[in-house]
């Protein structure tokens, strides 16, 4: 798995989620709120992130829930701010996920100069906010016309929030989306955020796809859980265990980072 191990550094990265705070225009913003709160919440979260030893970021817009599939202007345009303003004090590879909006998501890493990105960027799915269809021809040829040739893209294969239409089995559709999208890395999900991923899962999607085709588990990950997800998989996405007391609502506890990291290191060993 040479590119993932290139972009992070190391074998088996780990991917710590960035949440932002609820966003002007979501439904969780108050008038009283203010983007300089904003951006002081994720300047200290990347801080101990960073500090507890992290090997990379998603930036999200995790509180603008309910999620809009085509989002308004000011969401990007408030993440993109953010970034900005933090950007001197990112010091590991980062990503984007702009949550629900494939082309949003692409859009804002050509403006933040993102080494990656993380979306819904295919498939039909349905869920709590109805149904929506991802055009992905579209998307890529928007990624080619910004040229963000180097852009590493993570695609969602089954989102933990929503039903794909698709009644064929990950594996196959892993193996026809590296074909026809080249995609760089698929994010295995459980039924729901915070539950774990079947490791048979897991271990199919790998055997599906080619060796330079990262599987990423994207939920479960937890410190008592880590080394067996990273046996089968190349990569883990990691949110709300780094919080204080694994509350998905709280801030980042470095504490809780670096002792969830030292068990990374440890395993590293082995490899």
């Amino acid at each position: 798995m040479a590119w993932i191990n290139e972009l992070f550094h190391v074998k088996k990265p780990i991917i710590a989620m960035l949440h932002l705070d609820a966003l002007p225009g979501d439904p969780a913003w108050r008038r009283s709120d203010s983007m300089k709160t904003v951006v002081a919440h994720a300047r200290a979260d990347l801080l101990a992130l960073q500090e507890g030893g992290v090997d990379g970021i998603i930036v999200s817009n995790e509180f603008s829930l309910p999620y809009q599939r085509n989002m308004d202007f000011v969401t990007p345009a408030a993440m993109a701010r953010v970034i900005g303003e933090i950007k001197s004090d990112i010091r590991v590879p980062f990503g984007v996920d702009a949550i629900s909006d494939g082309l949003a998501c692409i859009e804002l890493a050509a403006a933040v100069d993102a080494d990656f990105v993380r979306g819904t960027f295919c498939g039909v799915y349905v869920g709590d906010g109805g149904w929506y269809n991802n055009d992905f021809s579209h998307l890529l040829r928007r990624k080619a016309a910004l040229g963000l040739d180097d852009l590493r893209m993570f695609y969602f294969l089954n989102p933990e929030s929503d039903r794909n239409l698709d009644l064929r089995a990950l594996p196959d559709i892993a193996k026809s989306l590296r074909f026809k999208a080249g995609a760089d890395a698929f994010c295995i999900s459980a039924s729901a955020a915070g539950e774990d991923v079947n490791a048979q899962l897991m271990d199919s999607v790998r055997k599906a796809v080619d060796p330079e085709t990262a599987v990423v588990c994207n939920t479960g990950c937890r410190i008592d859980t880590i080394v067996t997800k990273l046996q089968t998989a190349d990569a883990a996405v990691v949110g709300t265990t780094f919080k204080e007391n694994g509350n998905f609502r709280a801030h980042v506890d470095v504490d809780r980072v670096k002792a969830f990291m030292d068990v990374v290191k440890e395993y590293r060993k082995t490899l």
